[in-house]
């Protein structure tokens, strides 16, 4: 079983290296996608990522919520992003553009609108609970619902070794494990 995201603060706050990575691994995807849909390019991304945890490092010890790691993350990059998107308007401005106020472009005061955040929330939770199950559930609900064309059962069974008749109930109880899953991550 993978651990909580307040076993893993814990183990960082210790010194454990595998602990440091898998935060990483967990939320690397949702750090970059928030730079990412505030208009970021791949460079400036990476830089907000960087950022996120080299703060996170120096802020570790002082987090009161280990348990509430993904939302300190989530606040985190989008000021990060926010001050990375202030800072490509400001260069603009400064290098000759012609606009009165370098942040007249922007669309809004915030990198992302709340509803969407709230998505990339559920799909992170969704994704991490995926990952979360056995090996057979994980290949099951990977091979039916990740790709733009499902295999054929016949293609499904042989991949898992088991009867194409138990796939449906298999798949059933698959989804099950996945909802409590997705039910523990406090994520609705």
């Amino acid at each position: 079983m993978n651990p909580s995201d307040a076993e893993l603060v814990q183990a960082c706050r210790r010194g454990d290296e595998k602990a440091w990575e898998a935060l990483v691994m967990r939320y690397q995807r949702l750090i970059y996608t928030i730079a990412r849909r505030a208009g970021l390019d791949e460079s400036s991304s990476a830089d907000v990522f960087q950022n996120v945890f080299a703060i996170l490092l120096e802020a570790l010890d002082k987090i009161e919520r280990p348990d509430r790691i993904q939302a300190w993350l989530v606040t985190t990059t989008k000021r990060e992003t926010w001050r990375a998107v202030l800072e490509q308007k400001g260069s603009a401005f400064a290098a000759g553009d012609d606009e009165e106020d370098p942040l007249a472009s922007l669309p809004d005061k915030a990198p992302l609108p709340d509803e969407e955040l709230l998505m990339l929330e559920k799909q992170h939770a969704v994704r991490a609970a995926v990952a979360s199950l056995d090996d057979r559930c994980r290949r099951l609900l990977t091979m039916l619902f990740y790709s733009a064309e499902p295999p054929a059962y016949s293609e499904i069974a042989a991949a898992l070794g088991i009867p194409e008749g138990s796939i449906g109930p298999t798949r059933a109880r698959c989804l099950q494990k996945l909802l409590r899953a997705v039910n523990e991550s406090g994520i609705r």
